[in-house]
């Protein structure tokens, strides 16, 4: 079965760095998608892939993480402004970043406006 997690900015914009990856890494290693609204900072997204290389094992093979956002080069000038100032003020909730497990995530394609997401789930076996 394929499980999705959504993870509202809300939920992580109170973490630090540290309990934003930890809490990433915990939902990814239960072999779920997260669909998390916003982006991670540069320095968290390095800090994720430093984390998960440090505990790849057999059973966890790693990430695939992918982010798209809106692209700011159509907006006029005073819409780029009005815009970063509504960033200051509630955060980076642009966009949706996608992280899921490597072992089920086979590759993740993006476009300015869409992700293509090509998984491979095993069946089960029946006993």
């Amino acid at each position: 079965m394929l499980t999705l997690q959504f993870v509202p900015y809300s939920e992580i914009e109170n973490l630090s760095s540290t309990e934003r990856i930890n809490k990433l890494i915990k939902l990814v290693k239960e072999e779920k998608i997260v669909l998390m609204q916003g982006r991670l900072r540069p320095e968290e997204e390095s800090g994720l892939i430093q984390k998960t290389m440090e505990t790849i094992r057999k059973q966890f093979k790693g990430i695939e993480i992918c982010t798209i956002y809106p692209e700011e080069n159509t907006k006029q000038f005073f819409s780029k402004i009005k815009s970063e100032m509504i960033k200051l003020l509630i955060g980076n909730r642009d966009g949706i970043t996608v992280i899921g497990p490597a072992s089920i995530v086979k590759e993740i394609r993006k476009d300015p406006n869409k992700i293509m997401l090509y998984t491979d789930v095993p069946k089960k076996r029946r006993r």
